[in-house]
């Protein structure tokens, strides 16, 4: 009707004015409360060994991530194989690493040496070509790369393979009619049409393994945690350095929530290509170039 018109929201106005309400008075409290001791966490932000340990945790991230991002492809590929030998170590991988606590394999990683005190390289059950000790190859920083790496290989494999298997089947099937390889194919075709699948859960891993890399304080590695940490067992300032710790954690995976955003919608483009199937002449799926995958 022409004087219909849309009631006032009386009840989502109120809602929203109590819960900015209770917004204020929480965040009045925290900033007028001593005991947070926001002087100390101005004092100490910017603090080298603070900077120094941020950076460690920043390096562990990218090299754990990229390390992740390329051993978990091999291992969706190896998984989706139709080489029995290949698939079946490649679900034992993820489902040991996956299995078990990252904690615990870091801290396996770190006391590797009371396992295998040497380390070698030669035939099975014959002659040693170079050996190692394991001390010298294991230090916090490998220990800390090769267990975030490989339990984060574990986790992007299966995204990646769920990726992988939301593309329509008759993509390799069109792929194979053109003479393309397998390789070729998931290179060309397949893993650029996967992205869309792929990118938001792998930005969600990407948080938490800035996140996750506060654990390698546990064996002595020198991250963010184990900064402030070193910080506060000198000046017994707990609180305040672990809200230093946090602020610097929110900030960062602030930056990383925005540039994820970014990359979704850029793949998100294709939605607008999939909303309705290609289909050939004969009635087969048509094959889509990645050009016109990444518009």
């Amino acid at each position: 009707m022409a004087n219909a018109h849309t009631p006032f929201p009386k009840g989502r106005v109120a809602a929203w004015i109590v819960t900015l309400a209770i917004a204020a008075y929480w965040a009045w409290s925290v900033a007028r409360n001593e005991n947070f001791g926001w002087h100390v966490v101005a004092q100490y932000f910017f603090d080298p060994v603070v900077i120094s340990g941020l950076y460690v945790s920043l390096g562990l991230t990218v090299v754990a991530m990229v390390l992740g991002i390329v051993f978990g492809l091999l291992l969706a590929i190896a998984r989706m194989s139709k080489d029995t030998l290949a698939s079946t170590l490649a679900s034992l991988f993820i489902w040991f690493f996956r299995g078990t606590p990252l904690l615990v394999q870091l801290i396996f990683w770190y006391n590797l040496s009371t396992l295998f005190p040497t380390l070698s390289i030669g035939i099975p059950f014959g002659p040693t070509f170079v050996s190692w000790d394991t001390n010298s190859v294991i230090s916090p920083m490998t220990a800390a790369i090769a267990g975030l790496a490989l339990n984060e290989a574990a986790y992007m494999a299966e995204i990646i393979r769920g990726g992988l298997l939301s593309v329509d089947r008759g993509q390799f099937e069109t792929a194979e009619a053109f003479g393309m390889t397998r390789i070729r194919a998931l290179r060309r075709i397949i893993i650029p049409q996967a992205m869309r699948s792929i990118v938001p859960p792998t930005g969600n891993q990407l948080i938490s393994m800035i996140k996750a890399t506060s654990l390698v304080s546990v064996i002595a590695m020198a991250d963010l945690l184990y900064s402030v940490q070193s910080i506060y067992n000198r000046t017994f300032e707990v609180v305040p350095m672990l809200l230093v710790a946090v602020i610097w954690y929110l900030l960062i995976t602030s930056v990383l929530n925005i540039g994820q955003s970014y990359i979704e919608r850029y793949y998100s483009r294709a939605d607008r290509r999939t909303s309705g199937t290609k289909v050939a002449a004969d009635g087969t799926p048509a094959l889509v170039p990645a050009q016109e995958a990444g518009q």
